[in-house]
């Protein structure tokens, strides 16, 4: 006699758990697939725009510390991605690619006047120079 928790066979010869319903003969049921969403579901509400959640802070003290460190923190960052940009415009500008730029160019570029890229040009020069070993 055969055990009521045995597998039964499908046609393709692999063993299936016998389900409730699934009598001797009997195909198991077809696997169900998900519904398509036909929309996005809108959120309950937007987001607040929040800046560091400063906004949040209700002691003036501590906002005071929290954004003067941002604010430090974000010059610090200026002054190196400034620094960043000088290397980048000497090295466009180096005479030695066979691609090199013009101050024009690289202030164009840069949405820089002429004039400022080459004082970048020029600063950045001299912070490669320590970098330099071929001069």
């Amino acid at each position: 006699m055969p055990d009521s928790h045995a597998q039964a066979s499908d046609p393709s010869g692999s063993t299936a758990p016998a389900g409730p319903g699934a009598g001797a003969g009997e195909a198991p049921a077809p696997r169900r697939r998900p519904a398509q969403l036909l929309f996005e579901p809108q959120a309950a509400e937007p987001e607040p725009e929040r800046f560091f959640d400063l906004e949040s802070i209700e002691d003036p003290a501590e906002l005071l510390r929290r954004s003067t460190e941002l604010a430090l923190a974000f010059r610090a960052a200026a002054e190196r991605a400034t620094d960043f940009q000088a290397v980048a415009a000497a090295q466009l500008a180096d005479t030695r690619r066979f691609d090199a730029l013009s101050e024009t160019e690289i202030a164009e570029r840069a949405d820089w006047t002429a004039d400022y890229a080459a004082k970048m040009i020029e600063y950045g020069r001299g912070l490669l120079q320590p970098r330099r070993h071929d001069d």
